[in-house]
């Protein structure tokens, strides 16, 4: 189970990472609206405000989705054993290999690459419920699973 826990660690902290910029930038930006509102009135200062108050929204919702994954993260129990694919399971395949979790992309563990992937992509929606030995056509290319932890 240490690769899964590892695999786990290095997305948690993917994640703080993400939500430490989004946190500093969410400030910053009401720093910018309060500065704007201190300075003068007119249609440039309208637009300032707008801009920024839309630059606002657009980390709001940024945060939300690292406090959805977040969520999502801590519904894995790294000590699970699957025999089928599932939320957490660590899936070896002929062609890469996945931990099923959020999307974080590529995560290398000493030479081996992994593929953290939420439960809702392409790729893992293929793969939920398969077990060890079963093949799987993705984009016209088929691989086979070949261990799920």
């Amino acid at each position: 189970m240490i690769i899964k826990e590892q695999l786990y660690r290095k997305c948690n902290e993917a994640l703080q990472e993400r939500l430490k910029h989004i946190k500093k930038s969410i400030l910053d930006l009401e720093e910018a609206l309060q500065s704007e509102t201190k300075s003068s009135a007119g249609d440039k200062h309208e637009t300032g405000r707008a801009m920024i108050q839309i630059e606002r929204e657009k980390a709001g919702q940024q945060l939300i989705g690292i406090q959805n994954n977040q969520e999502l993260l801590q519904k894995i129990d790294c000590n699970a054993k699957h025999t089928n694919i599932a939320l957490g399971s660590v899936v070896y395949t002929s062609q890469h290999n996945y931990f099923i979790s959020i999307s974080e992309g590529k995560i290398k563990l000493e030479d081996v690459s992994f593929y953290a992937i939420s439960p809702q992509s392409p790729i893992a929606q293929l793969l939920l419920g398969k077990a060890e030995g079963d093949i799987i056509s993705f984009r016209n290319n088929p691989f086979t699973v070949l261990k799920v932890m």
